[in-house]
Parts: structure tokens; C-alpha cells; sequence
């Protein structure tokens, strides 16, 4: 029980620290789009999301599938960017098909998968067992990711629903900054 929690905790810190600025920039730029009322399309939206980067967690950890770190760190900015300029381009729910973004929510996780899973390898020792570790750390992960979901949905809804603020105007500021962000992380990070 005593490792649950330890993996849990270092999952949760894993995102709710400063060094996952990034993880939280995609999360928003993912998010920007949608209200509380949308909970059921956001909730699919982390689920596509999760699947993907527990895929290449569990498949990284057992180094079946290993990328050079950099190219990692470089890849999660490019997929901070590219979902916060499509928001930009198209600040509307509706514009692209809602499967398509499920799958680009997949194909994303898997990149973002590789970057949980270069902090956890090394914290773990090649001789324990592998299962409780991965668990309770995506565990850990998934908590910290739908806290911070719920609070932009909130505070979205809050500002949309309760303060009068125009959507896209919500939409162009948290995608914006998010955009923003992520290229200067994406310039930094630039490995070719």
C-alpha cells in the first residue's frame, strides 16, 4: 500500500509541479474549447487522451518503445502548439468532427506518454515489480489531470455563463497564451 501511495503522490506531483507547465498548457489548449455543460465530450476528450499515454507509459517503462528525451521534450510543445492554433483557427466546438478529436487527443497522449515516462523510469528500480509503480502513478496523473480540467471548466463556464464574456474571446485568451507559450517552450526545446 505504501508504494500505491508513494507512485500516486508522484503522479499527482508530477503534474501539479512547475517543471509540468507544459502538461498543463496542453491541457487547457485541449479544454478551451468546452463548458461544464460539455463534461460528457471533455470527459471522452481526457479518456482518448489517457489511453495514449498510458499506452507509451506501460510500453516505454518496459522499453519496448524508447525515444531520445529531447526529441520528447520537443514534440509535447509542438503538440501544445498545434492544438492551441486549431482552437485559434476554428474557435468553435462544432468546427472539426468531435471523433477527430478523440483521435488527435490519442495520437497526442502517446507523445505525452514518453515524457511521464522518461520521470518515472528513473525513480524505478529494474528489479520491482512493475505493475503497482505504473498504476498508481497514472493514477496519480489522472487525478491531478481531471482537478485541472475541472477548474478551467469552471472557471470558463464562470466567465462565459456568469460574467457575459463572449466564448471565442475565452477561447482566443486561454489558447492564445497557451500558443504562445508553447513556442517559446517548442524554439528552446528545437533539437534538429
Amino acid at each position: 500500500m505504501d508504494d500505491f501511495i508513494l507512485y500516486c503522490q508522484l503522479g499527482w506531483t508530477h503534474i501539479m509541479s512547475p517543471e509540468a507547465l507544459d502538461h498543463l498548457l496542453f491541457l487547457s489548449a485541449l479544454t478551451a474549447l468546452y463548458v461544464i455543460s460539455d463534461w460528457k465530450k471533455v470527459l471522452f476528450l481526457i479518456t482518448a487522451f489517457t489511453i495514449g499515454h498510458t499506452a507509451t507509459l506501460f510500453l516505454s517503462i518496459l522499453d519496448i518503445v524508447r525515444f531520445k528525451d529531447s526529441i520528447v521534450e520537443w514534440l509535447i510543445p509542438l503538440t501544445i502548439l498545434m492544438t492551441a492554433v486549431a482552437n485559434l483557427i476554428q474557435p468553435n466546438v462544432h468546427a472539426l468532427p468531435q471523433k477527430l478529436k478523440y483521435l488527435l487527443a490519442l495520437l497526442f497522449g502517446l507523445i505525452h506518454g514518453m515524457g511521464f515516462a522518461n520521470s518515472i523510469r528513473m525513480m524505478m528500480a529494474s528489479s520491482q515489480n512493475l505493475f503497482i509503480p505504473l498504476f498508481s502513478f497514472n493514477i496519480g496523473i489522472e487525478l491531478a489531470q481531471m482537478t485541472v480540467v475541472l477548474c478551467i471548466l469552471i472557471l470558463g463556464t464562470l466567465l462565459i455563463e456568469k460574467m457575459g464574456m463572449p466564448q471565442k474571446k475565452w477561447i482566443y485568451a486561454l489558447s492564445g497564451l497557451a500558443a504562445g507559450m508553447a513556442l517559446i517552450m517548442f524554439i528552446q526545446r528545437f533539437v534538429f
